[in-house]
């Protein structure tokens, strides 16, 4: 298990994380320590709990709003992927139909070139 150490509003935090993602939580931390500081630069000095509830009040609410895009996009896909079925379907049949016309259009070819050669149809 790795260790990092980042800082958020001003305070050092020592963290664990799986090996490897020391960047990762790196650059977490640097995230909301920059959160943290806008909200300061825009509300003043309210409080660092205040700011880093909101902070995390407002990755919240970005992370809700991802999800439900993603729940969205999931659908769409899902509503995409039933059509191409169907087009699928549609083709398919489209196709048997053509291939059906062609043996029925090359057994009467076949027919009248008998008849010509003086055979029977």
């Amino acid at each position: 298990m790795a260790q990092v150490s980042v800082t958020i509003a001003g305070r050092a935090y020592r963290m664990a994380c799986e090996d490897g993602q020391e960047e990762h939580l790196t650059g977490l931390a640097a995230g909301l320590d920059a959160r943290i500081g806008d909200m300061r630069q825009s509300f003043g000095e309210i409080g660092d709990q205040r700011l880093v509830v909101m902070a995390a009040l407002s990755i919240a609410d970005e992370r809700a709003d991802a999800l439900a895009r993603v729940a969205r996009t999931e659908e769409d896909l899902a509503r995409v992927r039933e059509s191409s079925r169907g087009v699928t379907m549609l083709a398919e049949d489209s196709a048997r139909q053509i291939a059906q016309a062609i043996d029925d259009a090359a057994a009467r070819i076949e027919g009248a070139a008998r008849l010509l050669d003086g055979g029977t149809a």
